[in-house]
């Protein structure tokens, strides 16, 4: 039964509101991930949105035409496992919604989910409901740990993280990676690549969560989710007034480049 987590206070008047389905809340939420919706929340009502947050989990049907931006976390082995097997319940709304240009934010195995398949350290292969093109490898004996920092050249944007996964994941030809590795592993240590973005749809590596200390990613997720429901025209604080000064470089930035070479 979809159930509301989280709900913005009554107290104050919003000129917008905004929808979000949390996919399997309960079962996928490793390294904190969880953080990224509370950031989205707090980022929306910055903006002057109402926020209501739902879990989809198991057994649950997802209204595509009703929810305005979607989360899906990692999890283990054990817990993606089952949520693989009854994520197919739910695959046509999925595939219905992205390519509607619904606005998602897929995290480790909630983003290997999405794809074709991914393999377990194990070496079994678990199914994704393919609605987009990547597929994921596994490796043996070893995991990509460690601080990695990506740009993004279309939005001309940078983002900061910690990557924790044993999957090395490869895009299809329709699909754009989230950023170019500057330094760090990325999806598969061979081509540069980290993450993935396909129409409304970003997903990432990064644990921590990614959104608490990428302000801009979160704004621009927000934003877009807002725009679609109320159209290009609406008016909206900029990225500088409401945030820039939340999440300052510095901190982003801890270490230099040369200090990761070394």
């Amino acid at each position: 039964m979809v159930y509301t987590s989280l709900q913005s206070p009554d107290k104050q008047d919003y000129t917008y509101e905004l929808n979000i389905a949390h996919l399997y809340g309960n079962l996928m939420n490793t390294y904190g991930d969880n953080g990224n919706v509370l950031m989205l929340k707090y980022v929306a009502e910055k903006l002057g949105a109402k926020v209501t947050v739902d879990i989809v989990s198991l057994g649950d049907q997802f209204d595509d035409s009703y929810y305005d931006l979607v989360f899906f976390g990692g999890g283990q082995d054990y817990e993606q496992s089952i949520v693989a097997h009854d994520l197919p319940n739910i695959k046509d709304a999925i595939a219905h919604y992205i390519e509607n240009a619904g606005v998602m934010l897929a995290i480790c195995g909630g983003f290997q989910l999405l794809g074709q398949y991914y393999i377990q350290a194990n070496g079994e292969r678990i199914n994704g409901i393919g609605v987009m093109g990547h597929y994921t490898l596994n490796q043996e004996n070893n995991r990509y740990i460690g601080d990695i920092k990506i740009h993004n050249e279309e939005f001309d944007e940078t983002y900061y993280g910690f990557e924790n996964h044993q999957g090395r994941t490869f895009l299809s030809k329709d699909e754009k990676p989230l950023g170019m590795c500057v330094y760090g592993n990325g999806n598969n240590r061979e081509d540069g690549s980290e993450g993935v973005h396909y129409k409304n749809v970003f997903g990432s590596y990064f644990h921590g969560p990614i959104l608490s200390r990428n302000a801009n990613l979160a704004y621009r997720l927000v934003t877009t989710a807002l725009h679609n429901k109320y159209g290009a025209d609406i008016s909206l604080a900029s990225y500088d007034d409401i945030l820039s000064q939340e999440i300052p470089e510095e901190y982003a930035d801890i270490k230099s480049k040369a200090e990761f070479d070394s």
